[in-house]
Parts: C-alpha cells; sequence; structure tokens
C-alpha cells in the first residue's frame, strides 16, 4: 500500500484538479489523505443556504468531509489558516491569512503529517496555483519545502492543461458567451510541462457527485452539473501534472502508487 497526500488551499480544490486520482488510488487499496490549508470562510455562498448560526467555515469543512469521503480519503487534515480571498482584495493584507504564513513554519506542519502519513507521493498545485490565487500560490511554496523537509519522493504539481481548455472553447464557443473564461495565456500549464496526464474518465460519476457535496460553491460548480457526460467526460476526464524534478520528455499516464 502507498501513501498519496493530496494538499489543497480551500475545501472544494480537491475535487477539481485530483478528484479522479484519489478515488483511483483508494480504489486500488491505497491511503489517501486530503491536508486543506484555510477554511474557505470568504467563499462566496448563495443567499439562504446557511442555517441560522451557522458560519460558512463549518459548513464547508462539514462540506469537505463528505465530498472527500466519496473520493475515498481516509483522513482529512485542515490546518485552519484564515482564506486569503482573490488576488488584489483588501483580505490578502490579514496577517492571519495563509498567504502570509511563514513558509517554513507552515511548512513544517504539513511536513509532520506526511511524515506521520509516510506519504510515498504528494501533490500540490504549480507556481501560479492555477490561476494566480494568492492561496494556491502559497500552496505551492509550502508544499515543495514541506516535501523537502519529510523526504517525499515524489512531488506532484496539479494542473489545468491549457492547450486542452483552449481546444476545448475553441469547439464550444457558447461555453465563453456563458462564462468568463480564465486567461488562458496565465491559466494552468502548457502541454509541453505537463508529464502526467491520468485517464479518470471510470470515475466521473463519483466526481459529479464530490462536487454536488459542496452545496455552498454552486457558482462554482454549477456550470458542470448539468453538463451531459461527453462534455462532462471532456473537461474532467483527465487530470494533469507536472511532477517535480522529471527527466526531460517523461510522459506518465498514471501517478507512482
Amino acid at each position: 500500500m502507498s501513501v498519496l497526500v493530496c494538499f489543497h488551499a480551500h475545501p472544494d480544490d480537491e475535487v477539481f484538479t485530483t478528484g479522479g486520482v484519489m478515488r483511483q488510488a483508494a480504489d486500488a487499496g491505497h491511503r489517501v489523505v486530503v491536508v486543506t490549508a484555510t477554511d474557505g470562510a470568504l467563499g462566496e455562498v448563495p443567499d439562504g443556504i446557511l442555517s441560522e448560526g451557522e458560519s460558512l467555515a463549518e459548513r464547508r469543512r462539514r462540506e469537505l468531509e463528505h465530498s472527500t469521503a466519496l473520493l475515498g480519503a481516509a483522513r482529512v487534515v485542515m490546518l485552519h489558516y484564515a482564506d486569503s480571498g482573490m488576488a488584489g482584495t483588501p483580505e490578502n493584507d490579514n496577517p492571519a491569512a495563509f498567504c502570509n504564513a511563514d513558509v517554513e513554519e507552515a511548512a513544517a506542519r504539513l511536513a509532520a503529517v506526511l511524515v506521520e502519513e509516510a506519504a510515498d507521493v504528494v501533490t500540490i498545485y504549480d507556481p501560479n496555483g492555477g490561476y494566480g490565487h494568492p492561496d494556491h500560490v502559497q500552496v505551492h511554496h509550502v508544499g515543495v519545502r514541506a516535501a523537502e523537509m519529510a523526504g517525499v519522493p515524489h512531488v506532484y504539481e496539479a494542473a489545468v492543461s491549457r492547450d486542452h481548455i483552449r481546444g476545448l472553447l475553441a469547439a464550444n464557443p457558447q461555453w465563453s458567451e456563458d462564462a468568463q473564461p480564465p486567461d488562458l495565456d496565465s491559466f494552468g500549464l502548457p502541454e509541453s510541462e505537463i508529464t502526467t496526464v491520468v485517464d479518470v474518465s471510470g470515475v466521473l460519476e463519483v466526481k459529479r457527485a464530490a462536487m454536488h457535496a459542496h452545496a455552498t460553491q454552486i457558482g462554482d460548480f454549477g456550470p458542470f452539473l448539468a453538463m451531459p457526460d461527453d462534455q462532462l467526460r471532456a473537461v474532467f476526464g483527465q487530470e494533469w501534472f507536472r511532477r517535480r524534478g522529471a527527466p526531460d520528455g517523461l510522459a506518465e499516464s498514471s501517478l507512482p502508487l
């Protein structure tokens, strides 16, 4: 049995980038652990969804537990840093925000989990955090350092193939009309830098169920929940990674589990 630790910024991030490999790893008999840096308290939430007296952080914790159970996680660890908010917002200046955490201190906390679990593989984000969110960028810095401290042999940067997304948008121009597409000059990684493409189409229904588990984040998941199966497969049927320290030309179809 190998141990996969997936390090994310907010409750719900686990579905987008690593949900499929988590479920596949669990189904293959491996141990899956999710570490979440923040409470996600600054996420946008639809009116009326929270119960009286219920905080968004409390609700998102329960949603995270439900989602990760569906995805096969055996353990969830929350580091309880404050959500930093989107780039350029006043919340970025909060001294308690994760983006302002001391990297050595935060890495030591994550490294303690990695050592306790004897992690074989850890996933983080690419240096731009996918799309520049301060918490995602900090996950990269903290995750790289923690893996060094703990001696984790395999470190993978979860990313999105910007070339794949560019092709999907070209083939489905109505998507750009329905929603603001990302800046594809900085979003994710180019295909040439991706080392590992994992086919997770066999667990798409589990990924969809995990999206449903995050009811407070319907603004993020809403456009995908009603997608026909073929469109959902096109968007979420693969998960992309860049293996740190990989030899030139490496092309993998799975993580080393």
